[in-house]
């Protein structure tokens, strides 16, 4: 029997589930054992070298009057766990499930090839339709080999995702002791640099606070992740202290498509090692040219690309960073599967302060431009600049935390090819409430609404309106195990 791309395309995904749920299984039926190998490892420290004799022991003469009662240690059942090292066990090997309820409005999502700016839509008249799934399954596997070295391997089912199974990070983590004034840093592999203030680093990267990050690093997600070396320097001067990091990278030589063809967006997808995300219509011309989807992790002219951060960390509870990067892509390069090259360079900074013991502040702009295809009267056929800026604040309620943010994005386009009115403006504004019911069980809500003119809506999308104004309402259940 020959295999049609169809069945091929069956058996990809019933592959994919099949390792999803035994992986899933597996860790179920292990946890509590893995759980008591890992608590069996824990050890009650040593007396400190400089603590007074009398307290590190009851004296000679007591000791020998009166046996020790004293149990000792657990030894551990679990041969891949031990006080240097844990390559199985439920703090190195962990799942993490987003169950979703969702009621939104609005215009066909980018993901239908529409012009919605975010990953849900309403009816097909634009009013509000509900919606119940699992929005996203995560596998993480974060082993340490020693005391310094390593490791972080992610796999992510997205609902919403053209590969719905993949490979999310695979990096190494290099940290040794600083004994010194200095302190050294090495990250290697599939991952996303530190630019996003929301996220958390490593694990499933996810957003703490809210359901949906900011469209600064909704994009940062979807098209800045790449294969990169990343060394990183800490070192203090007085009471300030500095990070410093700069990196070569590969495999991220067409970040910059979605923002040309789609615009900015809000939504919880994160590129994968081989996933495509698809998009909406674009001139005839463009339409021929370029692929009806965009890897984000493609090498297309094998030119090595770099970024580089700074920050700063005063004696206040506050600090800053800036960061730069540069694909040094070449935007005449394309494949055989019309996949371009794009030069894409921006700046970010971000600002983070405790304005008092429970009020955080958290803040990011960027700003840059991509380039893509041959100059034609004098401009190549896209050449998108862009902006985006948002402020962030999250206050403590008891066992609550309420957060609200408010952001602006906008394009402009110059390219050649590119139709007329393929700018946008827009801004949004989020109200979230997290907390976490038990230790592996977190519960957020969040309000959301975005309004953006983009006149391609019209030209392109066969709207009545270039403007849109779209509310999403989400409560999602987050559990760990």
């Amino acid at each position: 029997m020959s295999l049609t791309p169809n069945r091929v395309l069956t058996f990809r995904h019933a592959a994919s589930s099949a390792a999803l749920m035994f992986a899933l299984g597996w860790l179920s039926a292990s946890a509590p054992a893995l759980a008591q190998d890992a608590a069996a490892t824990v050890q009650t420290p040593a007396p400190a070298a400089d603590q007074p004799a009398a307290q590190q022991s009851t004296g000679t003469d007591q000791a020998a009057s009166a046996p020790d009662k004293t149990p000792p240690p657990p030894v551990s059942k679990n041969p891949f766990v031990n006080e240097h090292m844990d390559l199985l066990s439920t703090n190195s090997l962990w799942a993490l499930f987003d169950e979703r309820l969702v009621v939104a409005n609005g215009q066909p999502s980018w993901l239908s090839r529409g012009f919605g700016k975010t990953e849900f839509q309403g009816t097909s008249k634009g009013g509000y339709s509900p919606q119940l799934s699992l929005n996203e399954a995560d596998i993480v596997y974060e082993p340490r080999f020693s005391d310094s070295l390593s490791a972080n391997v992610s796999w992510a089912w997205q609902n919403h995702h053209e590969n719905r199974l993949d490979l999310m990070e695979a990096f190494i983590n290099y940290l040794p002791a600083q004994t010194g004034p200095v302190g050294f840093q090495l990250r290697a592999g599939l991952l996303w640099p530190e630019i996003s203030l929301e996220h958390t680093t490593g694990g499933a990267w996810s957003v703490v606070n809210t359901i949906t990050p900011s469209a600064i690093n909704t994009w940062v997600g979807e098209e800045v992740k790449m294969i990169a070396i990343e060394p990183t320097v800490r070192f203090g001067l007085g009471e300030h202290n500095f990070t410093a990091t700069a990196a070569v990278f590969e495999f991220n030589d067409t970040s910059g498509t979605l923002l040309s063809f789609r615009g900015w967006a809000l939504d919880t997808l994160k590129a994968t090692a081989t996933a495509d995300f698809p998009l909406p219509n674009r001139s005839q011309f463009l339409d021929l040219a370029q692929q009806n989807a965009t890897k984000s992790t493609d090498n297309v002219d094998h030119n090595p690309g770099w970024y580089a951060r700074i920050a700063w960390a005063p004696p206040w509870p506050v600090g800053v960073s800036a960061y730069y990067y540069d694909n040094r892509g070449d935007p005449q390069a394309f494949q055989s599967d019309l996949q371009w090259g794009w030069r894409t360079r921006f700046w970010n900074f971000g600002l983070n302060a405790d304005l008092t013991p429970t009020t955080k502040l958290l803040a990011q702009s960027m700003f840059g431009s991509t380039l893509m295809g041959f100059n034609h009267n004098g401009e190549p056929w896209v050449h998108t600049d862009y902006q985006s800026a948002y402020v962030l604040i999250a206050q403590k309620l008891g066992p609550w935390t309420v957060t609200g943010r408010a952001e602006t994005f906008a394009t402009q386009e110059h390219g050649s090819e590119m139709p007329p009115g393929s700018g946008e403006n827009g801004w949004a504004l989020t109200a979230a409430a997290r907390i976490n019911l038990t230790r592996n069980l977190t519960f957020l809500a969040e309000a959301m609404n975005v309004e953006s003119d983009r006149d391609n809506r019209v030209t392109l999308g066969r709207l009545a309106s270039p403007f849109e104004s779209q509310t999403v309402i989400q409560a999602s259940l987050r559990f760990r195990i």
